[in-house]
């Protein structure tokens, strides 16, 4: 019998019906791979902006450390009695300060020939007794400079609210060339803290 034109047929539909969602389940090892992804990203873009950004802390973090702003001093040095030592010994002369630049003097006189002599002995030989006492010197020095700093921390700070090692910080402090210091003397020669 010859259908109407009126008679509706579902001619585009699937003659079989799908089922499920119309694709293959994935295995666990697709699935994984597929999640994968790298924890650092790898384009050079991204190398080159961690690459600046890290420099840029570590510029920051130098530059805290050279003006002693204490967010950014290592444990050894922060706290007010740490600072107060390194305005203290800041403040004033040291002949342990000299002591690289007698070293190196002396390497350069025993570089002398042998033949220059003052007394018999080249004059190598009397630079190296200069230099032994000159640290014999140095190291009383800072000796009497521990000492002296212990006691002012002591009447600033009270004696039992006193730091250990402070003696030690000094001298190790005097020890080093004013401008190799860190972080940076913070005083001018003469302006001892109160």
């Amino acid at each position: 019998m010859p259908q109407s034109p009126t008679s509706s047929t579902n001619d585009d539909a699937p003659e079989t019906p799908t089922a499920g969602k119309g694709r293959a389940t994935p295995t666990r090892a697709e699935q994984e791979a597929a999640r994968r992804r790298p924890l650092v990203a790898n384009t050079k873009e991204a190398r080159a902006a961690a690459r600046a950004e890290l420099n840029e802390r570590r510029n920051r973090a130098n530059a805290g450390l050279a003006a002693g702003e204490e967010k950014y001093l290592p444990p050894r040095d922060k706290g007010p009695q740490r600072r107060f030592v390194r305005d203290y010994v800041d403040a004033g002369w040291h002949p342990a300060e000299f002591v690289m630049g007698v070293m190196v003097l002396v390497i350069i006189v025993s570089l002398l020939p042998p033949e220059w002599a003052i007394g018999g002995v080249s004059v190598g030989a009397w630079a190296y007794l200069a230099m032994m006492a000159y640290l014999v010197v140095s190291i009383i020095g800072m000796i009497l400079l521990g000492a002296r700093v212990k006691r002012r921390a002591a009447a600033k700070f009270g004696k039992e609210r006193r730091e250990r090692g402070l003696g030690w910080y000094a001298a190790m402090r005097s020890l080093q060339m004013r401008f190799m210091r860190l972080p940076k003397p913070q005083v001018k020669r003469g302006q001892y803290p109160s």
